[in-house]
């Protein structure tokens, strides 16, 4: 049997609270001629049968068939009853609440007109305010069936998220990822325009979206890397992408002509490149020239010497693949040497 409340209150609010309950489950017996004590920046809504009745304000109150008129019409309650009936009573706070934390739960996937499509992840605060305490008792309660400040605070989170990835899209449509730090100020804006309005449905006032941090995911961190990386040395993306193979020659090297194939096909110069570091490192002595009109051994076709151009192009992957930690110093100044004894080569 629900116990009779003679007082209804809420005396210990805390900081972050935003709703509380009277009782905390169940319905509570009450009667007129019971006390219900508001404090400042509270709201106090009778709630029976899925809708939120009357409502009481700052003040100390004495229930009766005056201040309880939709609830006295629900129930048929006489003026001198002192018969309990039950009813829960929300209590609500109108105060605002600020640096409300808001976060996206996983990586949003969106286009980047420079990146290409990018994975990301959002934080920030907003601030809120509970404007119609009924509307917000009825959607919250009646609706969504959720009272407690944690459910609350997270239903509101999942709002605010499920705008961000709209918001992102058609940022993204003329801007990148590399430009969001400026444009912090003009995404909040943009999410609390779109948010507003749901907020609304459920009596609260959206005041303010602060977007704090715009993190990228690791593949797409790994590509922002790289266009650093590329512009520390003027590389073209197309350059870079050539000179990914390098990596595998530069970690296992088997051996002088082995790195020089490497290296070869990484950048993508074809053999003749391959070549050209293969006899820089090695140093073979050249054969003797052939009579005029007398063909090479068979299985000894000669390979096209490299150009000028295409040395030059692996110098500069060659610093790229250090500019982006792949090889040691050591391995660098070995395969440079190479390179630069080539270039001498194609010169003379």
């Amino acid at each position: 049997m629900a116990r009779i409340i003679d007082v209804i209150e809420w005396p210990d609010q805390g900081p972050n609270d935003i709703v509380k309950r009277v009782p905390e489950q169940g319905s509570g017996d009450i009667r007129l001629g019971s006390q219900v004590i508001v404090r400042g920046a509270q709201v106090a809504v009778f709630y029976r049968d899925g809708k939120a009745l009357d409502m009481f304000t700052e003040g100390r109150h004495t229930l009766t068939t005056m201040n309880l008129p939709l609830l006295s019409g629900l129930i048929g309650l006489a003026t001198n009853s002192r018969t309990p009936f039950p009813a829960e009573v929300y209590f609500v706070t109108t105060k605002e609440f600020v640096d409300m934390k808001w976060g996206t739960p996983g990586e949003i996937t969106t286009p980047d007109a420079v990146l290409g499509m990018v994975q990301l992840r959002a934080f920030g605060t907003y601030s809120m305010q509970i404007q119609d305490p009924q509307r917000f008792v009825n959607q919250i309660v009646g609706v969504q069936g959720i009272y407690t400040t944690s459910q609350i605070q997270d239903y509101l989170r999942s709002i605010l998220v499920s705008e961000i990835a709209s918001v992102m899209g058609a940022t993204m449509k003329t801007k990148s990822l590399l430009d969001l730090a400026a444009l912090q100020a003009d995404l909040g804006a943009a999410i609390q325009a779109k948010a507003a309005d749901d907020f609304a449905a459920i009596g609260i006032a959206l005041k303010k979206v602060y977007v704090v941090s715009i993190q990228p995911g690791e593949e797409t961190a790994k590509a922002i890397a790289t266009r650093s990386a590329m512009g520390a040395v003027g590389a073209t993306y197309t350059q870079y992408q050539a000179g990914q193979a390098m990596r595998e020659a530069a970690q296992n090297p088997g051996g002088g002509a082995g790195v020089g194939v490497g290296l070869g096909a990484g950048i993508g110069i074809g053999q003749a490149m391959a070549d050209a570091i293969r006899q820089g490192m090695q140093q073979p002595p050249q054969p003797p020239a052939q009579p005029a009109g007398q063909q090479p051994p068979a299985g000894g076709a000669a390979a096209a010497p490299a150009t000028k151009a295409q040395i030059e192009q692996a110098l500069i992957h060659l610093d790229l693949r250090l500019a982006n930690g792949e090889i040691s110093e050591a391995t660098y100044h070995k395969l440079r040497e190479n390179l630069e004894q080539a270039l001498q080569k194609a010169m003379r």
